[in-house]
């Protein structure tokens, strides 16, 4: 075995671990128009007015993402998610980061 190989691998491996997941920088202001049907439940401006639904105002961007991608897959389950399913099957991954980028840069509390 050589253990030169096997400390760059090691090196190597956990640079990946350390990075973590890249995420496309996504447009707001397309993110933004895209974002209507959205206010329904999440609020105008991304702060919910119903109980129980959550705010998506100055939420993190790559959580945003992942969350959007697992309602799309139908891998996220419980409360709302049925409704989600629906709603994220049409997105691509273009418009999911473009709601992201509108969301995560919105001020938490709407700016109200």
């Amino acid at each position: 075995m050589n253990v030169g190989k096997v400390v760059v691998a090691g090196a190597f491996m956990m640079s990946v671990m350390w990075a973590g997941p890249v995420f496309a920088a996504g447009n707001p202001e397309a993110g933004k128009a895209k974002a209507a049907v959205c206010a329904a439940c999440h609020g105008r401006n991304g702060v919910a007015q119903i109980p129980g639904y959550p705010n998506l105002a100055g939420q993190n961007e790559a959580y945003l993402i992942s969350s959007l991608k697992a309602y799309r897959s139908k891998e996220r389950s419980g409360g709302q998610a049925a409704v989600m399913h629906g709603q994220a099957s049409g997105l691509s991954d273009e418009d999911i980061a473009n709601l992201a980028a509108y969301y995560a840069s919105l001020p938490a509390d709407g700016g109200e």
